[in-house]
């Protein structure tokens, strides 16, 4: 079978070389055009170009898959199966229409919940206990598709989108595997999504970082994590942002936006909120390193009592 694999982000990197170990035939990777990023804008390949160059496959990085002149060379790969992971393009029809086996998709949750552009970071601010990995057929709907095999993950207290969607793209690497070797035998029967159950979230904008503390100590702990690595929880002190790493929630009450000292070992900050204290853990002031909150306390010794803005 001669597979065209579609993806940028890390995310997709252990499904792209578990294709590639299982001995199957990848004859072509198509990734995001290089982006500027940095201070000083320099062209940065996505993680799955860098991968495919490793393994010495060949990399198409087209703006889009619209043109008449990007379906034909896609066209002329004969691809008898596309896998799409992550890839940042919407596929049109005419892409879709190309492989006889179809376009599948491998979704980082549990369709049809939480389609859309952030599906691990909504899974953590909806407070799920599970979330996981759907293999689907793609068509022109947004994650619409019916499902080849799912996987359910645990959602530990501790996990942020960074290190759930590391676990994720290894349990969908291993279930991509099977769903399509299973697919491509013609052993799995399609199962339609439930659209009565579907939820959608959208994509996470930098802004939704800022911490609103009235909000209750439970919803910007979730926030704190699902925000983690990207935008980042902030709030604001002595006019630079700080960002809020790692905390807890407590049930002890205080006044909305008061810094407060917590009992225990050293002297560790807590935030008032809307219902609630978050306990602040790990911290990074602008322009500073990450630190434990003692140790930045340390360092400013009147941030207790100081009152946040929300």
């Amino acid at each position: 079978m001669r597979i065209v694999f579609m993806g940028s982000p890390e995310f997709a990197v252990p499904s792209l070389e578990y294709l590639i170990l299982n001995g199957n035939q990848v004859v072509a990777v198509y990734t995001q055009p290089d982006r500027p990023a940095g201070r000083g804008r320099t062209l940065v390949s996505s993680p799955v170009k860098e991968a495919a160059l490793r393994w010495g496959l060949p990399v198409m990085q087209p703006d889009s898959l619209k043109s008449a002149e990007a379906v034909s060379q896609l066209a002329d790969l004969k691809p008898d199966v596309i896998v799409v992971c992550a890839f940042g393009q919407i596929l049109p029809q005419s892409v879709l229409d190309i492989p006889p086996y179809g376009c599948i998709n491998v979704h980082p949750s549990l369709l049809p919940r939480f389609r859309g552009a952030s599906p691990i970071a909504a899974a953590i601010l909806a407070g799920e206990e599970f979330t996981g990995v759907s293999i689907m057929l793609q068509e022109a709907g947004l994650d619409t598709g019916p499902v080849l095999a799912r996987a359910a993950v645990p959602v530990m207290r501790q996990d942020n989108t960074g290190t759930l969607t590391e676990k994720l793209s290894l349990v969908g690497a291993h279930l991509l595997q099977e769903a399509l070797s299973g697919w491509l035998r013609h052993e799995i029967v399609p199962q339609p999504q439930n659209e009565a159950e579907a939820t959608y979230f959208p994509r996470i904008t930098k802004e939704e970082g800022e911490i609103d503390w009235r909000l209750p100590a439970v919803e910007t702990w979730r926030r704190v994590r699902a925000f983690n690595p990207w935008p980042g929880c902030y709030t604001t002190w002595r006019g630079k942002q700080l960002k809020i790493i790692e905390a807890v929630p407590l049930p002890e009450k205080s006044e909305v936006g008061r810094v407060v000292a917590l009992p225990g070992e050293g002297t560790v900050p807590g935030v008032g909120t809307g219902d609630g204290i978050l306990g602040m853990l790990r911290v990074q002031l602008e322009g500073k390193r990450v630190m434990s909150a003692a140790e930045f306390i340390r360092g400013q010794r009147d941030f207790i009592e100081s009152v946040l803005p929300s």
